[in-house]
């Protein structure tokens, strides 16, 4: 069993953007991003690509690139993958809101790395560095994130 850190506003069903909920259900992982010049390239099966300095991800509801990766300076608001804080040196993208996007439903949730004392995230799932590795090691195509 892992520890891992949910979002500052619990567990909902009905998320919204910006409610700091994880959101409930099943879904896919489908790519994670790795920060090159801080940690060897991780072990998985899940598509893998180096983060770049310009990576952000959209979190504007209005926007026609809501809850996807676009590059910077972008127009909207977005979410750095690019981070000083290490929080973001191994990102899955978890596939919630993404096929079909609803706008205003939540988006940019992550597993991530956790930060120290296991403080609850923005709507994501974090765990310590190390098991988050381990996790990665394990994970496919056909992997599913189960949160209930």
């Amino acid at each position: 069993m892992l520890r891992c850190a949910l979002g500052r506003g619990g567990m909902r069903s009905a998320k919204r953007e910006g409610d700091g909920a994880t959101p409930r259900g099943t879904f896919r992982l489908e790519q994670v991003f790795y920060r090159a010049d801080r940690m060897m390239r991780p072990r998985t099966r899940v598509l893998l690509t180096p983060a770049r300095v310009a990576d952000v991800w959209c979190d504007a509801a209005d926007d026609r690139n809501y809850n996807c990766r676009v590059a910077h300076p972008y127009p909207a608001s977005a979410e750095r993958l690019w981070r000083e804080d290490g929080l973001y040196d191994a990102v899955v993208v978890i596939g919630y809101n993404r096929r079909p996007r609803r706008r205003g439903a939540g988006s940019a949730i992550f597993m991530h790395v956790a930060a120290r004392g296991l403080k609850p995230t923005e709507g994501c799932v974090a765990l310590a560095r190390s098991d988050l590795l381990k996790v990665l090691a394990h994970i496919g195509p056909r992997t599913r994130i189960v949160i209930v």
